[in-house]
């Protein structure tokens, strides 16, 4: 494969560091059409309403459709499990979710070389983790070795060699200075160093580290620097976290001053929708996550808040395997993509907390753009040309056939988003009109993992999204020397693997605003129109219902929750 550097527009040198002083800080923002620096001030994250002076105490009730498997934030890679990593451990950086800043958190400031190759940064030196061990230069580079490379001994796997692709080392010229080094440029590594969502980067203690995976399932040996410590975890049942004493590093952004206000959170794992609500409405909780379409409007009737945001990278939407009979046909692909209506789910499945999607991207992601007049509008009879001319003719039952082989797509898809089932069956009945038949398989995140291990193999299509408010969320994903998700590989029928590779890849190889439009443009159109390999759905939204006494639960970039400044004004 060709050398990507070789044609791309490289960055200007950042030489200057970017202190946080006098509520000013020179910053990377990221805009609806790329990238800028800019100086100001930050907005304040995305939180539940509320006026008033904060309550220290209580405890705060909260349920979620899914359990976290274990307590170690770098392994968890559902929802449950970064959310509840998000608040026992901190990042380097933080990014505004309204401005898409990145701003400082326990790196007071960086820089980094031309090449963006090489990223250092500044620490804050009052920083440490709950066991009372500093956080430092040394803390950052174990935790990144480790995260990256893994430790086959231990039973820890390379969870991070996908994120911080081209990962060298971490060097410490002094105590508190860790200056991070890559192979070749990674302009999204300033992006991943505030990364919240699954397999996080979040910094545990070196004792911690030491620890094997399955040492790691004792919650009380998970050390972290965040807001909250681990009191238990109880598995697919609850997780309990507690106050951490002397917490005072929270990102200044968010304006917070010491200590979490809550004592106590309880994140209870209740998978059915009715018996979510159900306990929301009797008091028996005071939040919850994963709220059912149906209950959005009965809630806010009842005087509870309804809160959202969407979640910030790809759209929900189909991986079409480019290997397999018949998603390796691009005829089909097309079909797919133009055969459901789009307007049927939006009246009937979704709420104004979603949308349809109209794009790969989310439209909070930079460098975003829009396909619904084009590859992504319902159009059945074009589809249903499409097919024809490929050869597919219709059987006896409707279900179109070519060579003796019906055209059946067979779709794994997760269960944990309360929209997704219902979107993929509003699609499989349109899919059945022109002459597809969609097979759902529509399980737990893991069941859905333990079938994804043969997905090469077995399914023409794996539905998912990946949570990154970054354009190089599709290099993440559909580089095939990363994720790969599609499958690519030298023998796809009619697919320039290279030309995939070097699309996708150009996202990570400069922070210029013009050309990271560009390039994010020139992916979407490769991604969805010259070579349909996905089929966007739907964005999808975290959507909370909490009681009126809740404050301040704060949506990150990646629509994740972090409790630092939720308070109940009832005090309990």
């Amino acid at each position: 494969m060709s050398d990507l550097r070789s044609s791309i527009e490289r960055a200007a040198p950042r030489r200057k560091r970017w202190p946080w002083v006098a509520g000013a800080v020179a910053v990377l923002l990221i805009t609806g059409t790329g990238f800028a620096l800019t100086r100001g001030d930050d907005s304040r994250a995305e939180a539940a309403g509320g006026s008033g002076t904060p309550v220290r105490g209580g405890t705060l009730q909260f349920a979620l459709i899914d359990y976290q498997r274990s307590p170690d934030p770098q392994w968890g890679t559902n929802y449950a499990e970064s959310l509840i990593g998000n608040n026992i451990t901190d990042k380097l950086t933080w990014q505004d979710p309204k401005t898409g800043q990145i701003t400082p958190w326990l790196a007071q400031s960086w820089e980094y070389n031309k090449d963006l190759t090489e990223f250092t940064f500044h620490l804050r030196k009052d920083v440490t983790f709950s066991d009372g061990s500093p956080f430092d230069a040394e803390a950052v580079k174990a935790n990144f070795d480790q995260y990256v490379h893994g430790d086959e001994k231990l039973g820890i796997i390379p969870n991070g060699a996908a994120l911080l692709s081209g990962y060298i080392d971490t060097r410490t010229p002094d105590p508190y200075t860790a200056v991070v080094r890559f192979k070749q440029p990674l302009a999204s590594f300033l992006q991943a160093s505030s990364f919240t969502a699954n397999a996080q980067p979040g910094f545990l203690s070196l004792s911690t580290l030491k620890l094997s995976a399955q040492e790691r399932t004792d919650p009380k040996k998970v050390i972290g620097t965040g807001p909250f410590v681990y009191e238990s975890w109880e598995p697919q049942v609850k997780t309990v976290l507690v106050k951490r004493k002397g917490y005072s590093w929270a990102p200044p952004a968010l304006r917070h001053q010491g200590e979490a206000y809550l004592d106590k959170v309880v994140f209870n794992t209740i998978p059915e929708a009715s018996v979510r609500t159900g306990s929301l409405t009797s008091g028996a909780i005071d939040a919850t996550l994963d709220v059912g379409t149906t209950d959005e409007k009965s809630l806010a009737g009842q005087g509870f808040t309804i809160i959202h945001r969407g979640v910030s990278g790809t759209a929900i939407l189909f991986n079409f395997n480019s290997q397999l009979f018949p998603t390796d046909d691009l005829a089909v692909r097309r079909a797919i993509q133009l055969g459901w209506d789009r307007a049927a789910i939006r009246k009937t499945v979704l709420t104004d907390s979603y949308s349809v999607a109209t794009s790969v991207l989310a439209p909070s992601v930079p460098g975003y753009a829009d396909y619904s007049g084009s590859v992504l509008k319902y159009d059945p009879e074009k589809a249903a040309q499409l097919l024809e001319a490929a050869g597919w003719k219709r059987g006896p039952d409707g279900i179109r056939v070519k060579d003796g082989k019906k055209l059946v797509v067979k779709l794994l898809g997760i269960s944990n988003l309360v929209v997704n089932k219902p979107a993929y069956e509003s699609i499989q009945q349109d899919l059945t009109k022109i002459g597809i038949d969609l097979q759902l398989t529509v399980v737990p995140i893991p069941d859905y993992t333990a079938a994804l291990a043969k997905a090469k193999t077995d399914w023409n299509v794996t539905a998912s999204n990946r949570s990154r408010n970054d354009p190089a969320v599709l290099n993440l994903q559909y580089n095939p020397q990363l994720g790969n998700v599609t499958y690519l590989a030298k023998e796809s029928t009619g697919i320039d693997v290279d030309e995939v590779a070097q699309t996708v890849g150009k996202l990570d190889l400069t922070l210029d605003p013009a050309a990271r439009t560009r390039y994010a443009k020139a992916a979407q159109d490769l991604l969805l129109d010259k070579y349909a390999l996905v089929n966007p759905v739907y964005d999808p939204s975290q959507v909370i219902a909490h009681a009126p006494y809740v404050h301040g639960i704060i949506f990150d970039a990646q629509s994740r929750n972090h409790f630092v400044d939720a308070w109940k004004s009832n005090g309990k």
